[in-house]
């Protein structure tokens, strides 16, 4: 073992490479990858000069790693993430965590017997301006939260043209905005205002050519429970023009809003008045996930808490399941803590 992490990132799809290279980019770890499609293999280890194998398996035959990165399928996380730890590998493990809570009480149970560090990658979590906004609402500054709006959409053919031909145009893959693209929100807002713990939801496919997985989504959801309780609502889309993404909480003493593309949080307490910005930052996409690796590394130095510990994005995944069970029956679900079915 070298004196710093040596980290095999799992998968060199799009979010995969990602890892790769901004992990090199801190300059505090070895990295290394598998990718079982040869073609694809070799480019990315030709693009950036580094090792690897064709399984995960392969790799710890020839190499030791402290740390792995899982960006395979989401299908394969829980079960890869759980073989892992019986090793006694740290896992950053890619949302979402599964697509069903099949085998997470025994990965729960094999890191916590194997004392691992398991974080699931939430980056929005490692975003200064969100921090920020968080620690503010925390403090008490807006009073008891009540309600939190989230209005998020974007363009996905323009961000992602191949999406037709990739997980997404298919559920069991975890395809679609309920498993794609709403657990981002969904976490952000269980982070700031806590689990959950009743969803209700209207999904439908609306525009994107060439899929028929949803586009479109109106949720609801409660956080906690009776006169304390928060209610949020999500409008969420796949196709509008432009790309935006803000979620406001409204306290009992003033309101908090935090928009990504701007990487700012504002706030607003006197009735009648205006936005006031509070902090801003400048941020490239690599960015999010370069501060994300230097909150990983943190951990594995001992340094710091997972930014999102294992408990947490299972409960987002619990939640996510009871979202996918309220579409197919139309009604109001329970977050429940023994969640299991299949979307």
């Amino acid at each position: 073992m070298s004196a710093i992490p040596r980290i095999l990132v799992l998968g060199a799809g799009s979010i995969g490479e990602r890892h790769l290279r901004v992990f090199g980019r801190t300059g505090r770890c070895e990295v290394a990858f598998c990718e079982p499609l040869a073609e694809r293999r070799s480019e990315i280890a030709a693009r950036y000069e580094t090792a690897s194998w064709p399984t995960w398996e392969e790799a710890f035959e020839e190499e030791s790693f402290s740390a792995a990165v899982i960006a395979s399928p989401a299908p394969f996380h829980i079960p890869t993430a759980r073989a892992l730890a019986e090793r006694g590998i740290d896992l950053l493990i890619e949302k979402p965590l599964g697509l069903t809570l099949e085998g997470v009480d025994e990965l729960v149970e094999t890191v916590e017997r194997q004392k691992i560090r398991a974080a699931v990658a939430f980056v929005y979590r490692a975003l200064p301006a969100l921090q920020g906004m968080r620690q503010a609402i925390l403090s008490g500054r807006f009073g008891r939260p009540v309600q939190v709006q989230v209005q998020a959409g974007q363009h996905f053919p323009f961000y992602r043209p191949a999406y037709r031909e990739i997980y997404y145009a298919d559920a069991s893959q975890g395809g679609g905005l309920l498993q794609d693209m709403l657990p981002h929100p969904l976490n952000a807002v269980e982070w700031l205002v806590g689990p959950a713990v009743r969803v209700v939801v209207d999904a439908a496919h609306q525009v994107l050519p060439g899929v028929t997985v949803e586009d479109t989504v109106h949720l609801l959801t409660r956080h906690g429970n009776g006169a304390e309780g928060v209610m949020a609502s999500f409008s969420l889309n796949q196709h509008q023009p432009v790309n935006e993404f803000a979620i406001t909480v409204n306290g009992e003493r003033g309101s908090a809003r935090w928009e990504l593309q701007a990487q700012r949080w504002l706030s607003a307490c006197e009735n009648g008045g205006e936005w006031t910005e509070e902090e801003s930052f400048v941020h490239e996409r690599d960015d999010y996930y370069l501060l994300q690796a230097n909150a990983f590394l943190d951990v594995l130095e001992g340094k710091a808490e997972p930014l999102c510990p294992l408990a947490d994005g299972v409960h987002t995944l619990r939640s996510t399941l009871a979202v996918l069970q309220s579409r197919r029956e139309g009604r109001w679900v329970d977050v429940r803590p023994d969640r299991t079915e299949a979307p």
